[in-house]
């Protein structure tokens, strides 16, 4: 399920001038004792953590890394999760393949499919 347009609009509002948003998705930082929630939000540029604190919509940047950071690959042995500087997160099994293309993206560009429609 696609992140929604507003929630999209507050991501960018949190992001470096001029950035494009490539991919947001949703995400449960497994940190004993509790879990915490955030976006990720993949930009030409950078790959930001977004804190979720209170709400549904994003509060704050928790961290932001260079857009050659890797995501995956996705551990699905205990639930699908993914590795960014040692923290582990969980993403909904709907997600796996906007990692994916994040990854594939950043690191094989080659293997991507063209776009379809180019001018929309």
């Amino acid at each position: 399920m696609p992140v929604p347009a507003a929630i999209r609009e507050r991501c960018r509002a949190m992001l470096g001038p001029g950035e494009d948003i490539r991919y947001v998705f949703p995400a449960l930082a497994q940190s004993p004792p509790a879990t915490a929630a955030f976006l990720i939000v993949v930009t030409d540029r950078s790959v930001t953590l977004l804190s979720m604190a209170g709400g549904d919509a994003p509060s704050g940047v928790w961290a932001t890394y260079p857009r050659r950071t890797r995501l995956g690959p996705i551990e699905f042995r205990s639930g699908p999760r993914i590795e960014i500087d040692g923290m582990v997160f969980e993403v909904e099994v709907e997600y796996a393949a906007v990692v994916a293309a994040a990854d594939a993206e950043a690191f094989s560009p080659g293997d991507l499919p063209r776009d379809p429609l180019p001018d929309l």
